[in-house]
């Protein structure tokens, strides 16, 4: 990373977090992630499952917001698991390297468990959101899959001409 301070925001994803009966591990660990990589992390948010919930939280988040925001969570196979789905209401643009990264990535350890997430990525004016798995292992090991081509992917949505 380079050293301007990026902005960050993550939204946790969850029944279970968000009545309380699950502890919120991968959210707090994205959060410890992002700062520890030389972003501010202004904002950490639980919302329950679904696709309405998500997409209000989601313009909610990005509201006078440009940065990256990532969430956790609801990105699989479970009749709850609709993250995505939530998301595709807000975004603008889809961004669909990152998630073949992510998806490639995540094979690697021989369970292949990387098809299962439907997660996307995309942009909203100056703001780029990703999905994440929900799992703690997995939502750190795809954000550090796309670390490397954050610096430039926000500095192209805030504007700035690269040559």
């Amino acid at each position: 990373m380079t050293s301007k301070i990026r902005s960050a925001k993550v939204l946790t994803v969850s029944d279970g977090v968000a009545q309380g009966t699950r502890t919120d591990n991968s959210g707090l660990a994205l959060t410890d992630f992002l700062a520890s990589n030389g972003f501010t992390v202004s904002e950490h948010r639980v919302c329950a499952d679904g696709i309405e919930t998500v997409a209000a939280t989601l313009r909610e988040m990005i509201t006078g917001f440009a940065g990256l925001v990532v969430t956790t969570g609801g990105t699989g196979f479970g009749p709850r698991d609709l993250t995505p789905e939530g998301t595709v209401q807000v975004i603008e643009r889809s961004a669909p390297g990152m998630v073949e990264a992510i998806r490639q990535m995540s094979d690697r350890d021989g369970r292949n468990f990387g098809m299962l997430s439907r997660g996307i990525c995309g942009t909203v004016d100056a703001t780029l959101i990703c999905n994440l798995p929900g799992s703690t292992a997995g939502a750190l090991e795809a954000l550090g899959v796309i670390l490397p081509a954050l610096p430039h992917a926000l500095d192209l949505l805030g504007g700035k001409r690269l040559h």
